[in-house]
């Protein structure tokens, strides 16, 4: 323990040129005392009186640190070596207590390790002088000690001896030790002239120190005087240089002195915080590069990516291509994630895919008439008709005759038609269209019609031999399509007619 103390007291004091601040050495000397309470009887009236207080003195380092920049606060640790105790003197009257024991005297002397912690308010008297006052707690710890028993004893033969015993004072938790730790609270008042320091001092216990063989309190007491004087100054703070706007750069390096503003811009203005101060940013309320005179990075095409990171700063697109449109690899006019067949061309309305050849003739299904029978693209896909049966048909055709001035279809006629019946049955996909045509004699409105009613006639006697109404189209176009002349009798008999035109489906 006191290897560790002169330890200690050695590395503050070469703290001192290390540290921000000041130290002073201080001692003096004290008196002191033990205030004790006990529930011994007649304590008060026989023991108490007899007890005394102990001259010593204290020697330690005393720290001072200033609080904030003003000059009256400081706070104030300390580290002291500190004697502490009390002795006690009895003298008897032997006749009156038919006792041999002259008197007896007792000296109870530990020592301890003090450690104030003092807040400290000064008063200026003059350019170096200060009046103070000073307190807070302070702990401390049991050092070392030792007592002494002295007793005068009167032999019978009238003459008396002197009997003396001493010992150390031991620390524990047993009865006659005292306790490693205390604590207490302290206060001081003095002055300072310069470095010398001069005050008065006192503290006082809190804790019961001692682990007495009955039920007692016992606390210490010490007050004295103490001097000392400082061993270094406090170290002058340095003056700062001026910053007329406060904001935190000097006048000398700001660029702007009258306008606060951060270190990335000198000392100038920048409201948007882009770095780029705001009487050289042609946006200063938007954050932008250097490059771009203080602005954001331009997109040109409004597709919200900037042009340089757009592949296509021109073109709006999307983020996922890099700012360029929704590619079409087939450049079929369907974009990529329309497509359903994104590497083929095909028409928008079969989602970009082409048009299906069901039957592979070369004519696709929404162009082929007959999208499940291979055929002509000349016939819209359909099977060209053998030329053998467009001559039968165009056979039955010029046989097909009316009674005159009516739609009503000649026995020789239905006969034809039965060879067009059979034409139709043998080959389903075929397609029959029946055209009704008159000569120009009456008028053109009777003519129309009677041509229609002819034509007619013969779907509905197909229809009802069994061909599908659906294989069946007729037409009347009056006296609009003449094949001869209608100025001759032969032309006008020639105009009258019925033309029938087979196909495949």
């Amino acid at each position: 323990m006191k290897k560790f103390f002169t330890l200690l007291i050695c590395c503050s004091v070469a703290s001192v040129s290390f540290s921000q601040m000041r130290l002073a050495l201080t001692g003096g000397p004290h008196y002191s005392s033990v205030l004790e309470k006990n529930s011994l009887p007649n304590w008060e009236a026989t023991t108490k009186p007899g007890y005394e207080t102990r001259g010593g003195f204290n020697a330690g380092v005393l720290a001072e640190i200033p609080l904030g920049n003003k000059k009256h606060w400081f706070l104030q640790p300390g580290l002291y070596y500190m004697t502490k105790g009390r002795k006690y003197t009895h003298m008897a009257d032997t006749a009156l207590a038919q006792t041999d024991t002259l008197y007896q005297k007792n000296t109870f002397y530990p020592n301890y390790i003090d450690i104030p912690l003092n807040l400290t308010y000064k008063i200026p008297l003059g350019k170096r002088a200060n009046f103070f006052v000073s307190a807070g707690p302070y702990v401390s710890f049991f050092y070392t000690g030792k007592q002494s028993t002295e007793t005068k004893l009167l032999e019978p033969d009238n003459s008396t001896r002197l009997k003396k015993s001493d010992g150390a004072i031991e620390a524990g938790s047993e009865t006659w030790k005292v306790k490693t730790f205390d604590y207490g609270v302290n206060a001081r008042v003095g002055f300072e002239f310069g470095s010398f320091i001069v005050s008065g001092y006192a503290s006082q216990g809190l804790n019961n120190f001692y682990h007495a063989p009955y039920d007692g309190d016992l606390k210490h007491r010490v007050t004295g005087v103490t001097v000392g004087f400082w061993l270094n100054k406090h170290a002058k703070p340095e003056s700062k240089p001026r910053d007329s706007d406060g904001d935190g750069i000097p006048d000398e390096r700001d660029h702007c002195p009258n306008s606060s503003g951060p270190l990335t811009t000198n000392g100038c203005p920048d409201r948007d915080g882009d770095g780029i101060a705001d009487h050289t940013d042609k946006c200063p309320d938007l954050p932008g590069l250097a490059r771009y005179h203080g602005c954001p990075v331009p997109d040109t095409d409004k597709d919200g990516i900037n042009d340089e990171e757009d592949k296509c700063p021109l073109v709006p697109g999307l983020e996922k291509y890099q700012g360029c449109p929704v590619p079409d690899t087939d450049g079929d006019g369907v974009n990529d994630e329309l497509d359903k067949c994104p590497t083929v061309p095909g028409p928008v309305s079969n989602q970009g895919c082409p048009i299906p050849d069901t039957d592979g003739d070369g004519v696709n299904d929404r162009d082929d008439k007959c999208p499940r029978t291979p055929g002509s693209k000349a016939n819209d896909g359909c099977p060209l008709v053998k030329k053998e049966i467009v001559e039968k048909v165009n056979f039955v055709a010029q046989r097909i005759f009316f009674a005159r001035n009516s739609y009503q279809l000649t026995e020789a006629s239905r006969k034809q038609l039965n060879k067009i019946v059979g034409i139709l049955k043998d080959n389903p996909d075929f397609i029959m269209n029946i055209e009704g045509h008159s000569d120009n004699t009456g008028w053109a409105s009777l003519n129309l019609n009677l041509s229609q009613k002819r034509s007619d006639a013969v779907k509905a006697y197909l229809v009802k031999l069994g061909i599908d109404a659906s294989r069946v189209s007729a037409v009347g176009y009056g006296q609009e399509r003449p094949v001869a002349d209608n100025g001759t009798p032969e032309g006008r008999s020639r105009n009258r007619r019925v033309e029938m035109n087979v196909t495949g489906k």
